[in-house]
């Protein structure tokens, strides 16, 4: 493959059904989404009542589901951020959604803030944290070394101007800061089973996917060093049921559950978990 080659053709299966090309980028083992949509557009393609997590929408199985796992999921959450870190202090979480894991870190004795830029989900979360929430402008205007930790739950991948984003991490972040993202990995099972219909893809909100390497070498870039690596065992099921959908036009569990299943054994041997939570550390 050479530096630049389309490596897959994907659709926007959830919005606008547009198809976009995953351009690889040898030198960081990177995908990027071609062509990306400017930072105008790119609000028209989070404009569905199916974004789940700008709701706190239980309307079906698959949502009230959804809570479940998630309420799973922020527990463990909490407890990788007070194993990472020295001690409880101040954490902001980019991206935030409505919130709900703001609201857990500052009930278990953290100091919070967010960030998120979509309008609906930004008002749920100021309910839950006494307005603590703000607009994605607001990343420059926090204070220089303010936070202990940065958290990035499934949200790197939807950030332009990666480098700009993590020289803004680095500056915000105590010398012995922890910086932890959430991302798929395009080399799980699951993502070449379901190929062009793998649901964590997610054109064009997704504008970059990422493998265990193409995070180490940004990392390393931006002056961070990953610390740790650890699986998220549920979203091989969740992506797979979504995937489902795109592929058959209807979630059938079972499958999905099969590939999910199969996915995470696979994983076990190869550690190309479908996501992946990275802890890095300032240099």
């Amino acid at each position: 493959m050479k530096d630049k080659d389309i490596y897959l053709r994907v659709k926007d299966h959830s919005v606008s059904g547009e198809e976009f090309d995953l351009i690889f980028d040898k030198s960081l083992d990177l995908l990027e989404t071609t062509p990306q949509p400017s930072e105008e557009e790119l609000p028209k393609y989070y404009e569905s009542e199916d974004y789940i997590s700008h709701t706190d929408g239980k309307r079906n199985w698959f949502e009230k589901l959804y809570q479940i796992i998630k309420s799973i999921a922020l527990k463990r959450k909490l407890k990788l951020i007070n194993d990472s870190a020295n001690d409880k202090g101040i954490l902001l979480d980019v991206g935030c959604g409505t919130g709900d894991f703001l609201k857990v870190a500052k009930s278990n004795g953290w100091e919070v803030s967010g960030v998120e830029p979509n309008a609906q989900a930004r008002s749920i979360a100021n309910s839950k944290t006494a307005n603590a929430v703000f607009d994605i402008e607001h990343l420059l205007e926090f204070d220089a070394h303010q936070f202990d930790v940065i958290t990035l739950w499934h949200v790197l991948e939807h950030l332009p101007k990666l480098d700009d984003h993590f020289k803004i991490f680095n500056r915000l972040l105590k010398p012995n800061g922890v910086l932890v993202i959430a991302v798929p990995n395009y080399k799980s099972f699951d993502a070449n089973y379901y190929k062009s219909f793998w649901a964590a893809f997610d054109v064009p909100r997704h504008l970059w996917h990422f493998s265990q390497t193409s995070i180490k070498k940004l990392a390393t870039i931006n002056k961070f060093n990953v610390v740790r690596t650890k699986p998220m065992i549920f979203d091989a099921y969740y992506v797979s049921l979504l995937s489902e959908k795109y592929k058959t036009g209807s979630m059938n569990p079972l499958k999905a559950i099969w590939v999910g299943w199969r996915s995470n054994l696979s994983a076990m041997r190869s550690k190309e978990y479908s996501s992946l939570i990275y802890v890095l550390k300032k240099k």
